[in-house]
């Protein structure tokens, strides 16, 4: 797989198709891999390209040492578009990944020209429970999580994670494919359980210039779905796509789906 050097760091990325890049964002416990039923659709038109994030396979790292993941990653993704040398590019990232997109977004709007969030993982400063998280995940989820996998507990932790996102079964739901994928990234939960990250607040998302796609899975949680309402209220350019029949791994559950909304929506910009 080819790597680009961003901030002193070889990331690891893989790619389809030529033109006009879009780039793939993974979240949580995933990595380029995730991506693989969106590279073939996505390279037809444009330069698909999806990076593992610093820390995440093929990577192998055992969670000490590093900084902010949350704003490492951020500036990380920075670095890698304008690296590219490409013109301005399509953003797209999936939950976490989301949270990641949302942040180059503010940073440095100069490189992007569409934003695509899937699901967007985050908090929210106005959440109805408070705290900055949004019912349905604990706001203790990803620090509970790392403290299994520090005790050895694996796949204990990745079944607490997918049961609490994705509801009762979620692990068990999972193929082994995308299991292994999750194991190779265990360890990265730790990091995550120490980065901080800035609630989704009305003033952020406001600033926000560049088009938006909003896309949810019909039955992701209650978590994703405030946060979709709150970003309709307050990003000047979003608009939303559902994707009927799937969760929060809707690229993975109903992929024509959701490459469809992709491409139509980067075919507009």
């Amino acid at each position: 797989m080819p790597q680009l050097r961003v901030n002193g760091y070889d990331m690891t990325y893989v790619e389809a198709g030529k033109g006009v890049p879009v780039i793939l964002v993974h979240g949580t416990l995933c990595d380029c891999r995730y991506w693989a039923l969106q590279l073939a659709a996505l390279g037809k038109t444009h330069r698909a390209i999806a990076p593992s994030l610093r820390y995440y396979y093929p990577a192998r790292w055992d969670g000490s040492g590093g900084g902010d993941m949350a704003a490492e990653h951020i500036a990380d993704m920075v670095a890698f578009i304008s690296a590219l040398d490409a013109g301005r590019v399509h953003l797209l990232g999936h939950s976490r990944g989301g949270y990641v997109a949302f942040g180059v977004a503010r940073q440095a709007p100069q490189l992007l020209r569409a934003l695509i969030l899937a699901d967007p993982g985050g908090g929210l400063i106005e959440s109805p429970v408070g705290g900055g998280t949004p019912a349905s995940r604990p706001a203790t989820l990803v620090g509970d999580c790392a403290e299994l996998v520090k005790r050895g507990d694996i796949d204990g932790a990745l079944r607490h994670f997918c049961e609490t996102i994705n509801g009762p079964g979620g692990w068990d739901r999972v193929p082994e494919i995308g299991r292994a994928m999750m194991r190779d990234n265990a360890y990265t939960l730790i990091g995550q359980a120490r980065e901080r990250r800035d609630p989704f607040s009305p003033a952020a998302m406001s600033a926000i210039k560049t088009p938006t796609l909003l896309i949810n899975g019909a039955l992701s949680g209650a978590y994703f779905h405030a946060i979709a309402d709150a970003m309709l209220q307050h990003l000047p350019k979003a608009r939303q796509v559902m994707i009927e029949g799937a969760g929060h791994t809707m690229n993975i559950e109903q992929p024509s789906a959701f490459n469809e909304a992709v491409i139509e929506f980067l075919a507009a910009h």
